[in-house]
């Protein structure tokens, strides 16, 4: 199933990509903080909501895109249904 994605040049060798976005925003549009740049597109086959996607790239590699969001603790993993 084709997705729509949506990828950021963020310089530095840094692109974050999102999927499934649907966006206006013409190839090269630059955009700056805040800017809205899609929206999270509907039927994307294997979630029951709505879903996002994101994944970065440093220089052509992916990384864990949690490193850019500061600091955050660990991940504690539940029972399936508990929350």
């Amino acid at each position: 199933m084709d997705r729509p994605v949506l990828s950021i040049d963020h310089g530095g060798g840094y692109i974050s990509s999102f999927e499934p976005v649907e966006t206006i925003l013409e190839v090269g549009a630059a955009v700056s903080a805040g800017t809205e740049v899609g929206l999270t597109a509907p039927g994307n086959g294997h979630c029951e909501a709505s879903c996002l996607h994101w994944g970065v790239r440093l220089h052509g590699e992916y990384i864990n895109p949690l490193l850019l969001t500061g600091d955050l603790e660990p991940s504690v993993l539940l029972p399936l249904g508990q929350q």
